[in-house]
Formats: structure tokens, C-alpha cells, sequence
């Protein structure tokens, strides 16, 4: 490490050259090749699975992506001419788009039960002949314009549909732009220095856009979702700047100290930039944990991210030396530079708010642990209640087409026509089959929760039935889980006896219940390997038993409670519409998994700093007390500084509107505030402290198995980091301004 920082320092042109000739020829070639995002989703094994294989043989017509076109007149009814003659060129010319395989109008006698009993909403059903994920944004536009043209005063007419809510997210890049400003702002505070502001955020946006632009060709080998970029950009954005933030402290100390900014950005490498490593290991490690939750859907968004985070450490160790051997001393306040050329090097220990929050945490560990234990308890709390499901289009911001077109079609038809549910039935055995299924479609209309159910007329020669059945409740409401639940166990199973048929319950409700189910039952497995293994790395870095066990329970605290933070914005509705918290409603099944993936290797981040510097105290001392004390009062500001700007940009997500985005930062937010702020400055060091010495046993038995690996090495192993003879720090720009 030591040898590339010199090299990288001594080469700063050459190595500032090389990666800019990175970020050209790599985003010259994403965008030429383009894009091409994928959200293939697939759930094998399961009943709504069983029914997307089974739709296209029942109806070929209705196998695609299925969208809906709502109307609502204010004073007369939909059959009205004035209305009519509106609407149904509008349809027309929505049936000749492209892709279109169907076009269900209420005027047509195939969609006679599309007009509400009141007589003024109305709707069309609009298939495609081929899923969401194979359509463009521009068709997806088309849809919408063509809909919204044939509105009139009194005439509203809105559009909804999952696909129809992806041109309904936030513009690209206002959570980036976000996140940057605010951690310019924290950065300029910490440093007190222009130059030491730019250097962090200069080394995390060549990562960006390296990563960003790889992320684009890997769209052309793997089915990546839409939202895996925005993602990596935004985990990339809070490693690259925080990784650059901790080795940039470090070097700052070290010109205080007295090195050569060569030598000290020299020992920065070798010392934090160790630290960067593993933690940028931990980080990848919790990310493709990923893989052991079995689901297609999550791999890409895995590789992605964790690619991300490799290209900020590699940024973090080679492009970072380059620029601190270009700036030199400006990476220092002015205020520094004139006190250092006035009084010399500080070699003493830190001082200041850190250093007496430190010794304050020394002098009472016990009543401090105790107090964090019962705030992190409470904030737990509310998980226990924790549901996973799907939102529906009811939470998307009121402003929206879809939100519109939801609000107007559950006040028309009742909240469950928004979520049908759709039944296939395998019926092979003649007359004695159709039977059963007229006797399923016959209860299935008389069971409770069910508002309406229909079997649609059989294509010739098919084997298969499809059934709709409309609840009475909400997509994401409970009772529709449990209605769900009692269709596949009781009412279906009731109408198969004595018959071949075979019928499965599927739909979107129905699909989001299934990856709730499998999501949940794969999450034990999850948890376990992440843990297991950051466990290993940190009983690697520290020879420690009592620090990885201490950083997996942490770990495990820090998910909890901002799991609990979540349940009460979201499932419970305390966030309020400014979060997109409109009503009660599960939390999304793909954020647990996420959301741990990035928490885990976040928290162990923050876990490898704090003990690194203290592990490196306790090699020097053999003294815990002073390790910990020292090392906490040398970390917490960087730490709750590096915090501050990860608060910052996942809380641009929570300010969006968007009830899922608002979950994603509200959790991530919430989470890295904890870990950081109690945790890593509380309970952690306040449990160091009672343990004492026991923080460093490990058994001899282990220790001699164990391979040698030094997060910080002790200051003999750095090289010749110290001024040779005869030799004064570079002070030739001391008093030079910004």
C-alpha cells in the first residue's frame, strides 16, 4: 500500500491522466451502446408464477402488459354522445399504437360491466402483446398523451398501471445533486478548506461516472432493473466520499504532525487506506449476500452496486494520493497552515469536543451503554409489527396520473378493483372439469371479501380458464392477504375434489404476496451469511473474537431499529404526506433486503474505523482503556461526519414523495443516524470499555491458524513516513491563499 501511494503521489499527472482516459473511454462506450434495463421478474415454484405460464395459453390477447384508462364525467354518464364522442376515437387511436394486443371499451359488449353502477366512471382495459419490461418509455408516453387528450371541462380522464408509474419518478439526478451540495457544506465545515472539500467529492464522481457508464454495459449482458443505477450512484456517492473523507483526515493529521505531504498522504494509504479496503470489502460482501436469497431479480442490482464500491476504493487509494500530492499543503485551512508555520507540529493527543466526549464515555460506560440500549430497545419496538407487501398506486402523490386514475376507479368500482385477482384453471377433463370450474366461479362470487368474480369465455380448443375476482379491499390492505390465503388453502382446494381441475390463484396482488413469502423465507439464510462472513473479515483484520461479535450484534441493532423507524413512518402512516406516508400500508418486500445489504456493510464500515484506530492505539500500548479512549476521540468526528453526509443523501430520497423512494431513505437515513450517533459514539466504545482487555483475546490455538492480516500497521512497519534528517515539512505554501 505504501509503495502504490508514493508512486501515485510522485505520479499525480500520470495517474490523474490514466483516469480521466478511464471516465472518457468507458462512458464513451456506455453511451454508445445505450442502455437497456431490464425488470425481468420471476418468482419460480410458486402459484402466481404458475399463472403468468398458464395466461398466455388461456388468453394470448391478455398475456402482456395491462394498463387501464379511466374517465369520469361530472354531471351526466359516460354514454352520454358529448362523452362518446371524446372517448372513443381516443381508444381508436390507442389500439393502432404499437405493441397494443386489445383494446376493452365499455362500449363494446365484451366490456359492458366497465361502467359503474352510478353510471359516470367508466374504463378500458388496454393489453399489450408483450410484459412492461419489453416497452419503452416513448410508448409508455404515448399512452398517457393520447388518454389526457380527450379531456374536457368536466370530463377527467387519467391512466393507470405499473408501467405507467415509471415516468411518474423523480428527475434523474435531483437525489445526486442533492447529496453532493450537502456533503460540499459538511466537508467545507469539517476541513475548513476548499481544496479539502473537492478532493473527497472529486474522487466519488470519477467512481460515479466510471461505475455508472459499466453499469450500462452490463445491461447488455444481464437483466439489470431501471433502478439498479440510481441506486449504485447513490451508494457509490456516500462510500466514495466517505471512504476519501477518512484517508483525507488522516493525511491532514498527519501534515499536522509533522510529515511531508508525501509522507503523510504515504501513511494515510497505509494505514486508512487499509481500513478503506476491508471496509469496502465488508461492503461487497453484505451486497452480494444478495445471492443467497435465490431471486434473478436482486443478482444484477447486487453486481452493480458492489462494482460501484470497487471502483471507490480503487479511486480511494489511487486517484486520492494524486490529488493530495496536487493540492500539497491547501489541503489545510489557511487558519492551519498559519498556525502550523507559527508553532510547528501538534504531536500531542487530540483535543477538543471529541476528545471530551471520549474521555467522558471512559468515565461512565455503564450508565451510557444502558441508556443507548433502552433508546435502540424503544425505536425496535414497532418491527415486531412489521408486514411486507406491495404499496398500490392509492400512496403515489395526488398530483399523478396514477394516483388519479386509482382514487377515480375505487370510488367508481370499489377499493379492490385495483388489485384483481386473476385465477387460471387447468381443465382437461371435459364437461366434468368445466363443471368444477362453473362451481368455483359460482363460490368464489358468494365468499366473503369478494366483490364480484366471472370466468372469461374459454379460446377454442383451450385447456385453460381464466377467472377474475374482484375483492372488496385494497391491493396492500391485510384482509386481501388473508383472502388470498383462504382462496389457495380452502375455497379452491373445495372446488378441485372429485375433479381433474387445477386451479391457481395469480395477479399483481397476488405476485407481491408470493415474493413477500419467498423474500421472507430466504431472509434467515440472508442475515446468516452476511454476518458470518464480515464476521470472518473483522476476526482477520483485528485477531479479535470480542469486536466481530460485537460489530454482528450492533449490526443486528441498528437493522431493528430502523426497522421499527420505518414501520412507524410508513406501515403505521406517521410520516405524513411530505414522505409519501397518505395511508396505512405494508412495507415493500424488496426493501428488507436491500436495505440489510447496505446497512450491514455501511454499519462495518463505520465498525472497521473506530476499532482500526483503536487496534492501532492498543499495538502501540497494550493499554484498552487508552486505545479506546484514543481511538474514539480520533474517529467520532470523521464518523459522524461521514454519517452527516450519508443522512443527507439517502434523506433525498425521503423528501421525494414517492412512497417507496421515502421508505428506502427514511430507512437508510434513519439507520446510519443510529449507527453512527449512538452506537459507534455510545454503546460500542462504552462496551469496549467494560470488556477492557477482553476486547483483544483470541484463543492461541486460532491465533496461530489464522492468517496475518494488518488493518494499520504499527508506525515502525509504515516505511520512512517520519522527516528524515535535516529535512522540514514542505511549508512553501503556508501562506499562500486557496
Amino acid at each position: 500500500m505504501a509503495t502504490l501511494a508514493r508512486w501515485c503521489f510522485r505520479h499525480k499527472w500520470v495517474v490523474i491522466l490514466l483516469w480521466v482516459a478511464a471516465l472518457l473511454g468507458i462512458g464513451t462506450a456506455g453511451r454508445i451502446a445505450g442502455n437497456a434495463y431490464s425488470n425481468v421478474f420471476s418468482l419460480p415454484h410458486t402459484e402466481s408464477n404458475k399463472v403468468l405460464e398458464l395466461l398466455d395459453q388461456a388468453v394470448h390477447s391478455q398475456s402482456g402488459e395491462s394498463d387501464t384508462v379511466a374517465w369520469h364525467t361530472d354531471s351526466g354518464t359516460v354514454k352520454d354522445p358529448a362523452v362518446k364522442d371524446r372517448i372513443v376515437p381516443m381508444l381508436e387511436k390507442i389500439r393502432h399504437q404499437k405493441d397494443v394486443g386489445q383494446v376493452v371499451s365499455p362500449y363494446d359488449p365484451a366490456g359492458a360491466t366497465q361502467i359503474s353502477k352510478d353510471g359516470k366512471t367508466a374504463y378500458a382495459r388496454v393489453t399489450y402483446d408483450v410484459l412492461g419490461s419489453a416497452l419503452d418509455e416513448a410508448q409508455v408516453h404515448d399512452l398517457v398523451d393520447t388518454a389526457h387528450s380527450a379531456r374536457a371541462d368536466g370530463l377527467r380522464v387519467e391512466v393507470g398501471g405499473d408501467i405507467i408509474g415509471l415516468i411518474e419518478q423523480p428527475p434523474a439526478g435531483v437525489s445526486e445533486f442533492v447529496g453532493i451540495a450537502a456533503a460540499a457544506v459538511v466537508l467545507f465545515l469539517a476541513f475548513g478548506s476548499l481544496l479539502g472539500m473537492l478532493t473527497p467529492i472529486v474522487t466519488a464522481l470519477f467512481a460515479i461516472g466510471i461505475s455508472s457508464s459499466l453499469i450500462t454495459l452490463l445491461t447488455h449482458v444481464e437483466n439489470v432493473p431501471d433502478f439498479s443505477g440510481q441506486l449504485a450512484m447513490l451508494v457509490g456517492l456516500g462510500v466514495g466520499i466517505d471512504y476519501a473523507l477518512f484517508i483525507v483526515t488522516r493525511h491532514r493529521k498527519g501534515i499536522l504532525s509533522g510529515l511531508t505531504p508525501e509522507d503523510a498522504a504515504v501513511k494515510a494509504i497505509n494505514t486508512s487506506g487499509r481500513a478503506v479496503l476491508f471496509a469496502g470489502g465488508t461492503v461487497c460482501i453484505a451486497l452480494l449476500g444478495m445471492f443467497t436469497v435465490g431471486l434473478s431479480f436482486l443478482y444484477a442490482v447486487a453486481i452493480s452496486s458492489a462494482m460501484t464500491v470497487v471502483v471507490s476504493v480503487i479511486g480511494a487509494v489511487t486517484l486520492l494520493p494524486a490529488l493530495l500530492g496536487l493540492f500539497g499543503m491547501k489541503v489545510l485551512s489557511r487558519r492551519q497552515r498559519r498556525r502550523f508555520a507559527a508553532d510547528g507540529p501538534n504531536t500531542g493527543e487530540s483535543v477538543g469536543a471529541s476528545a471530551r466526549w471520549s474521555s467522558f464515555v471512559q468515565r461512565h460506560p455503564r450508565s451510557l451503554a444502558a441508556a443507548a440500549v433502552v433508546v435502540m430497545a424503544t425505536l425496535a419496538i414497532p418491527t415486531l409489527a412489521l408486514r411486507l407487501g406491495s404499496s398500490d398506486q392509492g400512496n403515489n402523490p395526488t398530483s399523478t396520473t396514477t394516483r388519479k386514475a386509482y382514487d377515480m376507479l375505487a370510488d367508481g368500482f370499489g377499493p379492490g378493483f385495483n388489485g384483481p385477482l386473476t385465477i387460471l384453471a387447468e381443465v382437461p377433463g371435459g364437461q366434468h372439469d368445466k363443471q368444477a370450474l362453473d362451481n368455483l366461479v359460482t363460490t368464489l362470487g358468494h365468499t366473503k371479501g369478494i366483490a364480484y368474480a366471472a370466468a372469461l369465455p374459454m379460446e377454442p380448443n383451450s385447456k385453460v380458464a381464466l377467472v377474475q375476482a374482484v375483492p372488496t379491499t385494497s391491493p396492500q390492505d391485510k384482509a386481501t392477504d388473508t383472502l388470498i390465503n383462504h382462496l389457495r388453502h380452502d375455497v379452491v382446494p373445495a372446488a378441485e375434489r372429485g375433479s381433474t381441475m387445477r386451479a391457481y390463484v395469480g395477479g399483481p396482488t397476488a405476485i407481491f404476496k408470493d415474493f413477500s413469502s419467498v423474500l421472507g423465507g430466504k431472509m434467515p439464510i440472508f442475515i446468516g451469511v452476511i454476518i458470518a462472513l464480515g464476521f470472518v473479515l473483522l476476526l482477520l483484520a483485528f485477531r479479535s473474537i470480542v469486536v466481530p461479535l460485537t460489530a454482528a450484534v450492533m449490526n443486528m441493532v441498528a437493522a431493528a431499529a430502523s426497522f421499527g423507524v420505518l414501520v412507524a413512518t410508513f406501515q403505521w402512516a406517521w410520516g405524513g404526506s411530505l414522505l409519501g406516508a397518505t395511508r396505512q400500508g405494508p412495507i415493500d418486500a424488496f426493501l428488507p433486503v436491500i436495505m440489510l445489504a447496505l446497512l450491514f456493510g455501511l454499519s462495518m464500515d463505520y465498525q472497521v474505523f473506530l476499532v482500526s484506530r483503536m487496534h492501532e492505539e492498543w499495538v502501540h500500548t497494550r493499554d484498552s482503556a487508552r486505545a479506546v479512549r484514543v481511538g474514539l476521540a480520533e474517529t467520532s468526528r470523521v464518523i459522524t461526519s461521514a454519517a452527516v453526509i450519508m443522512v443527507c443523501v439517502f434523506g433525498a430520497f425521503a423528501l421525494s414523495g414517492v412512497r417507496v423512494l421515502g421508505m428506502f431513505g427514511v430507512g437508510l437515513a434513519g439507520a446510519v443516524a443510529l449507527d453512527a450517533f449512538i452506537l459507534r459514539s455510545v454503546l460500542v466504545p462504552s462496551l469496549m470499555h467494560i470488556f477492557g482487555t477482553a476486547n483483544w483475546w483470541l484463543p492461541a490455538w486460532l491465533d496461530k491458524r489464522l492468517p496475518h492480516m494488518a488493518v494499520e500497521p504499527a508506525d515502525e512497519a509504515v516505511m520512512d513516513q517520519a522527516p528524515r534528517p535535516g529535512q522540514e515539512p514542505d511549508l512553501a505554501l503556508a501562506s499562500s491563499t486557496d
